[in-house]
């Protein structure tokens, strides 16, 4: 559960009887955003919303950074407040019960979680796990305010249309690589995807990792990645890939 306080309190949310702490205190989006106002201007390049309700989303939310690799809602864990992103990038990955795991899509500046927003309105725990890609600073609406924003903001709405069309859009390709191309082709585009997402070349994951968000065997990736670099597609290092 993504727990809410105004200013000066700490980010965490609930596995059943589990509290969760980050141990890191934070300060309400809008305090934060008068000792720096460039997280306002960048964000405002990436979301497509009036001043307005630009507005009342930083009166309303708590800011928040993280590092790559923090998790920030595990599955089965209830939503309290819904992240939307302003710098950074989250994956947000579906485990299956024998601990196999698949990346579903990424959330980049600007957009969230549709599956939070579904979840949190329904008062559901989440069917997903969320986890920092790239570092990221990102704001928290707590549920209540978006039930608000609903009803007296029709654009967004159509903001939350907009992200359930393109998550749909993205979960179609998922189906589609799954079905129809090859182990080495899926890899492939999401190394691609992944420096795309960066802006360079140098992609730092391990065989484990890329192996776990494509639903498949870290031997399987090992030979693939072996057998681009004879190609000339990639450079393989330490826990570092460069795409050529």
């Amino acid at each position: 559960m993504w727990l809410y306080k105004p200013v000066y309190s700490y980010f965490c949310y609930t596995e059943g009887r589990k509290v969760v702490f980050t141990g890191i205190p934070f300060l309400s989006a809008g305090y934060l955003l008068i000792l720096y106002p460039m997280n306002q201007n960048a964000f405002a390049e990436e979301i497509k919303l009036s001043p307005g309700l630009k507005e009342k989303l930083y009166e309303y939310s708590i800011l928040k950074k993280y590092k790559a690799g923090d998790i920030l809602l595990n599955e089965n864990s209830y939503i309290r407040s819904i992240p939307i992103v302003i710098r950074g990038a989250i994956k947000v990955i579906r485990t299956e019960e024998d601990g196999r795991e698949i990346l579903l899509y990424y959330i980049k500046p600007g957009e969230s979680c549709i599956m939070s927003f579904l979840g949190g309105m329904h008062n559901e725990t989440s069917k997903v796990k969320a986890e920092v890609e790239e570092d990221a600073e990102l704001l928290f609406l707590p549920i209540d305010k978006v039930s608000l924003f609903i009803k007296e903001y029709p654009e967004w709405l159509d903001y939350i249309f907009r992200l359930y069309h393109k998550r749909f859009e993205e979960l179609l390709d998922i189906v589609n690589a799954i079905a129809f191309k090859k182990v080495d082709e899926r890899l492939l585009a999401l190394l691609r995807k992944k420096q795309e997402l960066l802006g360079k070349p140098s992609i730092t994951i391990t065989h484990e990792q890329l192996a776990n968000e494509l639903g498949t065997a870290r031997v399987v990736v090992s030979r693939l990645l072996k057998q681009l670099e004879e190609d000339g597609v990639v450079e393989l290092g330490r826990n570092k890939i460069i795409l050529r």
